[in-house]
């Protein structure tokens, strides 16, 4: 018995590029028949835009040279056409001075990728830090029928005998390098050892954070945001994900559909018990806004405070890299162990609903995923903190810090800007103890600019040896989500618009409380008004080109760092292009 679809050929929106009979499809078809097309190519079938963020220069994406062949064959199986649309590829590694700051340029690429060409759907190749939530805000955008295809982590690193974790352990050796306790000889082999395939990085950074979410929220196939990249069940996925397009474009199966309320609370819910990074909320309020869905701080500190951190991965996790996550049953089993904290009615690009997909899902490690009486950590992995000095939130990862400093009262050290901070955590005579609590300000969307990496701060030479290696530091900053440590994020407003951030002087006393949820500058209201007073308007970060439109438009860390112009009536894409 055949199944109706929603789409027959003649409604096909590439239908409009390659059927009328006028001249200016006549080009479009003899254009095709150019590079070799035969008509038989496009007749009749859908048209399948693949958006690559590969380049020569983005180690997650390496392997896509080769996956985007494996998404071709699984769209021609299925009987549609797959083109290749190379879109911007932001590599975390070296992109200066921060990716972030080109997040909404790869969304505006990917959403006029899309729109522009005669696509009826796409699959979306990303998984490096930005680049999930660049192109799926994109597509979110442009309104077709979409499906994500997660890059996949890198395989565990490997140095004398020990498992290292990318960016984890470039940290935790540097402190010790800096402490004398290993030799350059061993710091190079760290370097040969710590990355050793193509794949995001393999600890619970924002790479496998943002594809989890991806999943969660019903934009991949079941089971996909873990793979590692290096294992063959990747290549049968990237082709799984060729042939669910096409069926996607037929059943008319659009993010709209996919992307509810529900969905993102899906993904908070599993970024919790992930024990995610905390570039989670930026990228995930964006991303819900663009979709039309009333996502803010406020539904990750109700997560918080319901869903604990199961994944026993590094850096919450002690022992566990995102390669035993998978095989402990990745997150179909992580979902399954958290099902009474998900909406499992949710829809998800297969067609089948949440609690359909993670039904027959088992755990095989329960030392990876741990049950929820047996956490590694009792609340969820991010907390929000507010106050006087973030009266718009702050977000800390508790998780993954030193309990010492979840209370805790110390004098500020402040910096200006990254530089200064740099050369004075380097000077041995610095005055500075561990209870000191270190602020780099001017660091925020707008500040960096961008908001880059910089919020774990340094621990100061002096302290690194004397044993120390956790200390309150506090900044407009996001941290890479493979960082770890007692470091307050995304203080919103940002100082470089003047956010209470901005008035804080050397020897203020600053009082943190997660348990509150309470973070506070000690100073009396009279004074900080004082000192509001001889604030000066800083310099202006650019003066052309894209930088000034970022400086303009960017939004502040709670709202999502999205385009202001980019939220303009939520969940309606673009009028379709005029073909004449």
């Amino acid at each position: 018995m055949s199944v109706k679809r929603a789409k027959t050929p003649e409604t096909l929106r590439s239908y409009r590029w390659f059927r009328p009979d006028d001249l200016r499809s006549f080009g479009h078809r003899s254009r095709a028949m150019q590079m070799g097309y035969d008509p038989s190519d496009w007749s009749g079938r859908p048209v399948v835009g693949i958006i690559n963020t590969w380049s020569d220069i983005n180690p997650c994406h390496a392997h896509f040279k080769h996956r985007i062949e494996d998404v071709k064959r699984g769209v021609l199986q299925a009987g549609g056409w797959p083109i290749e649309l190379p879109a911007l590829s932001l590599a975390e590694q070296y992109v200066k001075p921060t990716t972030m700051l080109y997040r909404n340029l790869l969304a505006m690429d990917v959403e006029e990728l899309i729109r522009c060409h005669p696509v009826d759907g796409v699959v979306l190749m990303g998984g490096c830090d930005k680049t999930t939530p660049g192109v799926l805000l994109g597509a979110t955008s442009a309104g077709l029928p979409a499906i994500f295809l997660p890059a996949g982590p890198m395989l565990r690193g490997n140095w004398k005998g020990k498992t290292l974790g990318s960016g984890s352990d470039a940290w935790k050796y540097w402190d010790e390098r800096s402490a004398g306790n290993i030799s350059s000889d061993d710091w190079s082999d760290l370097e040969a050892g710590i990355a050793r395939s193509y794949g995001t990085c393999m600890t619970m950074g924002t790479a496998s954070t943002m594809t989890a979410i991806a999943e969660a929220i019903g934009m991949t196939l079941p089971g996909a945001s873990s793979i590692p990249a290096a294992d063959s069940n990747h290549i049968r996925m990237a082709a799984a994900c060729g042939r669910r397009i096409v069926d996607m474009i037929w059943d008319d199966l659009t993010p709209d559909l996919v992307q509810t309320r529900a969905a993102f609370e899906n993904g908070i819910a599993v970024a919790m018990a992930m024990g995610c990074s905390t570039n989670a909320i930026i990228h995930l309020i964006a991303q819900a806004r663009r979709a039309g869905a009333d996502i803010g701080l406020d539904d990750f500190e109700k997560a918080s405070r319901k869903v604990p951190v199961i994944a026993n991965v590094r850096p919450s996790g002690e022992t566990y890299l995102m390669e035993d996550f998978y095989y402990a049953g990745g997150l179909p089993a992580l979902m399954q162990r958290i099902s009474k904290h998900l909406h499992l009615g949710a829809m998800t690009v297969n067609g089948r609903t949440i609690g359909e997909n993670i039904a027959t899902a088992e755990v095989h490690n329960d030392d990876v995923i741990r049950t929820l009486d047996d956490p590694i950590y009792r609340e969820g992995a991010l907390a929000v903190l507010k106050g006087n000095l973030a009266p718009d939130g702050c977000v800390i990862k508790p998780s993954a810090c030193d309990p010492k400093y979840l209370k805790h009262t110390g004098p500020a050290l402040v910096f200006d800007d990254y530089p200064s901070m740099k050369k004075a955590v380097e000077d041995e005579t610095l005055d500075v103890t561990a209870d000191h609590v270190l602020v780099l300000r001017n660091a925020g969307p707008r500040g960096g600019p961008g908001m880059p990496e910089w919020g774990m701060l340094p621990i100061p030479n002096k302290l690194v040896k004397q044993g120390v290696r956790d200390m309150l530091r506090l900044s407009d900053a996001r941290m890479s989500g493979t960082s770890y440590g007692a470091c307050i994020l995304h203080v919103s407003p940002e100082s470089y618009v003047g956010g209470p951030l901005a008035l804080i002087k050397n020897g203020d006393p600053i009082s943190v409380d997660v348990a509150a949820r309470t973070i506070s500058l000690d100073v009396s209201d009279t004074e900080l008004q004082m000192r509001r007073a001889q604030l000066k308007t800083p310099k202006p970060r650019y003066e052309r080109g894209y930088g000034w439109m970022f400086n303009r438009h960017i939004r502040q860390a709670h709202e999502g760092c999205d385009f202001d112009f980019l939220e303009t009536d939520f969940g309606r894409p673009v009028d379709e292009p005029d073909i004449f």
